[in-house]
């Protein structure tokens, strides 16, 4: 049963993420109908001033002494390159093996890694930094598409906000879904979102210019909503249809059609966003012709559908 939560703050805090798992399990909903938690944010300095990412300063109360045993240990965001504490790793390690859980919000996910809590798991952290942590733990299973993962004993949740998420899964999994609701309803957020971070993620053009497509690429992008195919594209760079398909893979890291795919899906975004179009126009604007079309692609590559993306990122209501 989820009862003791402790939260191990370290220089410099991130004070969203910790005020997320505050926010959660910290605040006394009993009146409400939501148990009580024995909330602990635990720190090597306890009753020391800890600077945070954001100017303020925070003091956490208990010892690190006072996580161990915990039911759940959450780790909130922190530096991506170390040192970690090895006290703080081993009270990770050791939760994990005698029944606990553990918990990571955005960067947290790197301190669960070195405490070897993700070798061979699915895992989450915030996509801009899903590749290193992917570099930096090769047996790490890191997932972008996910808003949070759940595997085994161990919990990571994607950038910021994602924690909330990763939070209310984990108490309407060990205390039911009525009490995540009502937390979820006191924070005024929704018990569960749908999607994954990838609606967040920016996928432009390569940042390094490519060597021999670089001129077809932008030429594309920029007409989107015209029809393109490996014969086109290859008689535009001059080259075979085998050669255009070999150096496009090299250079680009991936096939023709999933890069104009995703590309197509980048101009949908933006169109959804800044623009009051309904979703048949966006379609032929983005090249894919129809909304049916517009529509599987976007839902494959973003998680959500074009309208519940709109909704979620635009402040004007409009036409579907």
């Amino acid at each position: 049963m989820l009862r003791t939560i402790a939260v191990i703050a370290q220089e410099p805090v991130a004070m969203f993420e910790l005020g997320v798992l505050c926010e959660v399990f910290g605040i006394d909903r009993t009146d409400d109908g939501v148990p009580a938690f024995d909330f602990r944010v635990c720190s090597a300095r306890p009753g020391e001033v800890l600077r945070t990412t954001s100017g303020m300063a925070v003091v956490a109360p208990f010892s690190l002494e006072a996580a161990r045993g915990a039911d759940l240990v959450a780790i909130p965001g922190g530096p991506v390159d170390g040192p970690y504490d090895r006290e703080v790793l081993d009270i990770l390690r050791d939760t994990a093996s005698s029944g606990g859980r553990v918990l990571s919000v955005c960067s947290g996910a790197f301190q669960l890694a070195a405490a070897g809590l993700l070798d061979g798991r699915r895992c989450a952290t915030h996509w801009r930094y899903a590749a290193k942590l992917a570099d930096d733990h090769p047996s790490a299973r890191v997932d972008l598409d996910v808003l949070y993962v759940e595997d085994g004993p161990v919990l990571t949740s994607a950038g910021t906000a994602a924690g909330i998420d990763a939070c209310l899964h984990l108490v309407r999994t060990e205390l039911g879904s009525e009490v995540a609701t009502r937390i979820a309803r006191r924070m005024v957020v929704p018990p569960h979102r749908s999607g994954g971070q990838r609606q967040f993620v920016e996928t432009p053009l390569p940042a390094e210019p490519c060597e021999s497509l670089q001129d077809v690429l932008e030429w594309v992008a920029e007409h989107l909503d015209q029809e393109h195919s490996i014969p086109s594209l290859a008689s535009r760079a001059a080259m075979s249809e085998r050669t255009f398909a070999r150096r496009f893979t090299a250079e680009v890291g991936t096939t023709p059609h999933r890069w104009l795919t995703s590309q197509r899906v980048l101009r949908a975004r933006h169109l959804l966003e800044t623009t009051d179009l309904d979703i048949e126009r966006i379609a032929r604007e983005s090249g894919f012709g129809t909304a049916a079309v517009l529509r599987h692609h976007f839902q494959r590559e973003i998680g959500v559908p074009p309208i519940a993306y709109r909704r979620a990122f635009t402040k004007q209501p409009a036409s579907a």
